[in-house]
């Protein structure tokens, strides 16, 4: 069981649709949503230093290759960061298959059913031709980075970030920002198990990631990042 039962009564699917529509953008932020013992193991994996490639783009062009990159002035530099490979010891029975297992699961119907229940629109991957590009985990150092950006296209109507970092503290960077409205960005810090969800579409929902400065045992941001489409 990947969900953590108390926070998905209907009590607190009501709470999470009325913070959703009273905040801009249409956000919410849910601490503790998946069971932690599942997450630490899921964590653990993902330490593994192999399974992770370097992914660049640019606000014109997805997976920029290195001599692309080298040609785009800075400006123009949208996304550096670190994108875990499932394709390296992907098996079943092997120590990634708990991670695997996970990305599934925000692809199932269960998961999906909740977010149609939170954003009061049917979620489902009918019409998504490779829905398991649109689920991975992503790592940032202190050199990398997550320039301002939309997440909104057509049909798109919820994006997910969770957030795997224990022990990180204020100083370690990395928040999340949204632009929000009437210049009032709303910062959210990326706290273990902490899910945001919003819709992309919303007024404010730009955003983009502060800079990571932690150093050590914390040297990279750890996240999911899901996206999500109606029919």
């Amino acid at each position: 069981m990947w969900l953590n039962e108390q926070q998905i009564t209907a009590s607190a699917i009501r709470a999470y649709r009325k913070a959703l529509l009273n905040s801009s953008p249409h956000h919410i932020v849910i601490d503790g949503l998946f069971d932690q013992s599942k997450l630490d193991e899921v964590s653990h994996v993902l330490q593994q230093e192999q399974q992770w490639k370097t992914q660049k783009h640019s606000y014109s062009a997805l997976y920029v290759n290195d001599t692309q990159w080298q040609n785009t002035p800075d400006t123009e530099r949208f996304v550096q960061r670190d994108r875990w490979d499932r394709t390296v010891n992907g098996a079943e029975n092997t120590p990634s298959a708990i991670a695997l297992e996970f990305l599934q699961f925000l692809r199932s119907s269960e998961f999906m059913s909740l977010l149609s229940k939170i954003f009061s629109v049917q979620i489902t991957d009918i019409n998504v031709a490779k829905p398991e590009i649109n689920t991975n985990f992503f790592r940032l150092s202190a050199s990398d980075f997550v320039n301002q950006h939309a997440d909104d296209s057509p049909g798109r109507e919820v994006c997910m970030l969770l957030y795997l970092n224990k022990d990180w503290q204020h100083d370690n960077g990395g928040e999340l920002v949204f632009m929000g409205k009437d210049n009032k960005p709303v910062t959210i810090a990326p706290l273990y198990n902490r899910c945001v969800l919003f819709d992309p579409s919303s007024q404010g929902s730009e955003h983009w990631v502060k800079a990571v400065t932690s150093e050590a045992a914390t040297a990279y941001r750890y996240n999911v990042t899901s996206w999500y489409w109606s029919e």
